[in-house]
């Protein structure tokens, strides 16, 4: 039987069959797929096949293949740093949730977040929420950086999954396909999934005000078939996101600004930090690529700054 996993538990998994049918499936022995040390063998949207066992009055199934991925997001792993975390396989596209403050989406997560999307092939998509909330100071703020990043090529849109703001463009972007939902813990991701489909009711949670972050809500990664022709895939809630079998060397080509630019550099292994000739530096001295970008760029090259706790990953 074939099916695609919905939800992990980390020992079941939960399979729909093309049919409508729905299994609890175990893992038939140990899985490696193609070299990736993973903590979690199958992720959810894995499409996988399956064969029917019974014990006593309990029907489960027991998975031997997995099928090819198209693509993947994956994460350090929390306490083995060697090794990595599937959060989701075969996504059409990543809906990143920012926030300015309560809690604050900081630019070298979101650099980071990208990167790996870009690695992995997967579309990102950039929402800026909690628009209603934000005095004006912080709206120029939205502004800039939705001009910084859609320069880059990212679609960006400001919505507010409180009043319900742009939340029809993000369900019209979502249809026939499926999309992933990521941000921090406490960006309001539960909030919009319920505002795109309110039969769904995920549970919600305060921001904590002592430590201005957001409460635990989501425990596993899930999809869900929605009622327009669209699946969702929520996710637990990132503190920092880590780079995951990265060489240095190749990090520029997952910023499409400095890809464009590499063969302007007058070496081909150029890393756009040292090297005369570059023409990344040069047009970051002619403003024409961001320097918190550039940054953020510098962090991921050099290190510095994975002391941000960019290798945790905490359940929202």
């Amino acid at each position: 039987m074939n099916g695609t996993v919905y939800k992990s538990t980390g020992s079941w998994y939960t399979v729909k069959t093309p049919e409508g049918e729905v299994y609890e499936c175990r893992i038939k022995g140990k899985f490696r797929i193609r070299g990736i040390k993973s903590t979690n063998p199958i992720a959810v949207g894995d499409r996988v096949r399956f064969e029917l066992e019974q014990t006593g009055d309990v029907t489960y199934g027991v998975i031997h293949e997995i099928e090819d991925r198209v693509n993947y997001i994956v994460r350090k792993s929390v306490n083995l740093s060697k090794q990595t975390h599937v959060i989701a396989a075969n996504v059409d596209q990543v809906f990143l949730l920012i926030t300015l403050n309560n809690p604050k989406t900081y630019t070298i997560f979101i650099d980071r977040f990208l990167t790996t999307t870009e690695a992995y092939d997967v579309k990102t998509v950039l929402l800026f929420n909690k628009i209603d909330t934000y005095a004006e100071e912080e709206l120029a703020e939205i502004k800039y950086l939705s001009d910084l990043y859609g320069k880059v090529g990212f679609t960006c849109l400001e919505i507010s999954a409180k009043t319900g703001f742009n939340v029809d463009r993000v369900k019209e972007m979502m249809i026939g396909k499926t999309s992933m939902f990521s941000g921090n813990s406490g960006v309001g991701k539960s909030t919009l999934i319920n505002a795109i489909e309110p039969s769904l009711q995920l549970r919600t949670a305060e921001i904590s005000e002592q430590h201005l972050q957001g409460q635990h809500t989501t425990t596993f990664a899930e999809m869900f078939d929605l009622s327009f022709d669209a699946r969702i895939i929520d996710t637990p809630g990132i503190k920092g996101f880590g780079l995951v079998d990265m060489e240095k060397e190749e990090i520029g080509d997952y910023f499409p600004e400095f890809f464009a630019l590499k063969q302007d550099c007058k070496f081909n292994n150029c890393l756009h930090i040292d090297e005369p000739h570059c023409a990344v530096k040069k047009a970051l001295e002619a403003d024409e690529v961001s320097w918190s970008r550039y940054r953020s760029y510098l962090q991921m090259v050099t290190g510095e700054g994975d002391t941000y706790r960019e290798d945790e990953f905490e359940i929202e």
